[in-house]
């Protein structure tokens, strides 16, 4: 008899439940002694595996305050083009990835320039009125439109084949305890921002923490049993039978609670203690977060995922690049102080590299199951709330995408002309076969989605 459990979709299931073996057996914490018997049973309880090549995963990673364009974009458009300063960490991935110039956020409205821009950047919707004043312009709320990357899991939730553990998966790296429009760009729905996870410890709480549970009781039924069979010797046989009876529960629950790490495709991270949340620790945070992000898509808890390095109007100093000032404050300063624009490109240039070392790692991590890496089977999109720093332009966004996971043909600079970055949100929906006709304001969605292939 399969009593019924709490999954890992907040609500109560049993066999009946459309899922794979191997997402019972993973979701269960069943050990691996179980498994050739549960992968025998004909029970069509278990939904068909999903081919691991079929796949399809998307993180969307965010840094802020714009960039240097003349550091930036490439010079040359098709196949032929060349990496400037900021992008030169993505060298080695130069055939997995695409750069688009040209995309704009016309989404205009209340709120300043950083609000619309992070408030907007996923959800091609205009902010509601709201009493969060920012720079000279009017005061607003939060977005008035759930975000691209919340519609995409929604979808892949409501089928049985590509339903997830969690759906999708939040991170953030020094993002900013208090909520407001500069600090959300993922959103539930309307009105419903999503706080990112900045906390590597938390994360890690929320990924495995039932595991580490799983290892605790264990650890008790350990001590139970061994005061068992002391006892035992002390009964009559009578009440050695019932004893007997407590302590095959005993060995049942053992089993149910055993866990192999090989279920999950992979060894559970081990984390670095005691690591701080504060500015000079970033690099580590980074590492540490990209590092479960990656756990988490080779254990298939999720298939989409954003990444925000601090928010909107972020004023992190980054001290290990010799850069004292915040970076804020340098986006602010004149094309003409060359010293500025130097350290900006080396502010982008180490967000590129934490792109880099995403996409590196999910090449070298294989598809479980199938064949290739994950990166075969995923796209990573970088982008911005912002053009240009000083001038604070929603328009140029940077968008960079590495991995071939949305069947875009990568190796290429493309150069648009003014095109309503609503296409391009549309593109990512019809990539996971989610055919919408619009997304966020219809007004920006006309021509459809952008044929990226």
């Amino acid at each position: 008899m399969i009593r019924k459990r709490e999954t890992g979709f907040g609500e109560k299931s049993n066999m009946s439940s459309q899922r794979t073996r191997r997402e019972f057996i993973r979701d269960m914490g069943i050990s691996a002694a179980a498994a050739p018997f549960l992968f025998n049973l004909s029970s069509p309880a278990f939904a068909k595996e999903v081919n691991p090549q079929q796949r399809k995963r998307l993180i969307v990673m965010f840094s802020p305050n714009g960039i240097v364009p003349k550091n930036f974009w490439p010079d040359e458009k098709g196949s032929n083009f060349t990496l400037k300063e900021s992008l030169k960490p993505l060298q080695s991935l130069k055939d997995r990835t695409l750069i688009i110039h040209g995309l704009d956020s016309k989404i205009r409205g209340d709120g300043d320039n950083h609000m619309r821009g992070i408030g907007c950047l996923m959800t091609g919707a205009e902010l509601f009125p709201g009493n969060i004043q920012g720079g000279s312009h009017t005061p607003a709320g939060w977005s008035s439109g759930i975000s691209i990357d919340q519609e995409i899991k929604n979808k892949l939730q409501k089928d049985p084949q590509t339903r997830t553990r969690f759906g999708s998966l939040e991170f953030g790296v020094l993002v900013r305890d208090r909520a407001d429009t500069w600090t959300r760009m993922s959103y539930a729905g309307p009105n419903q921002p999503i706080a990112p996870i900045d906390d590597p410890y938390q994360m890690f709480s929320k990924l495995y923490g039932k595991m580490k549970d799983r290892e605790s009781l264990k650890s008790i039924l350990d001590d139970l049993k061994a005061d068992l069979k002391k006892l035992r010797k002390e009964l009559s046989k009578e009440d050695q039978h019932l004893l007997d009876e407590h302590a095959q529960r005993v060995r049942e629950m053992e089993k149910e609670l055993q866990v192999d790490t090989k279920l999950i495709g992979h060894a559970v991270p081990e984390l670095d203690p005691g690591i701080e949340e504060k500015n000079e620790n970033m690099p580590r945070i980074s590492k540490m977060n990209i590092d479960l992000l990656v756990s988490a898509f080779a254990a298939d808890f999720a298939r989409v995922s954003t990444f925000q390095f601090t928010h909107s109007v972020g004023n992190a100093r980054m001290k290990w690049l010799g850069v004292e000032e915040g970076h804020h404050q340098l986006s602010h300063k004149p094309d003409s102080d060359k010293d500025a624009q130097a350290k900006l490109t080396r502010i982008n240039k180490w967000y590129a590299e934490q792109l880099a070392y995403m996409a590196n790692k999910l090449a070298s991590t294989p598809e479980p199951g199938g064949k290739g890496s994950l990166l075969d089977n995923t796209t990573i999109i970088w982008t911005n709330e912002l053009g240009k720093g000083n001038s604070h332009t929603l328009s140029n966004i940077p968008f960079v995408l590495v991995g071939e996971g949305l069947g875009f043909k990568m190796g290429r600079s493309l150069k648009l002309r003014r095109v309503p970055h609503n296409r391009f949100l549309m593109s990512l929906a019809h990539s996971f076969d989610h055919k919408i006709d619009t997304f966020g304001n219809p007004v920006f969605c006309k021509g459809g989605a952008l044929d990226l292939s």
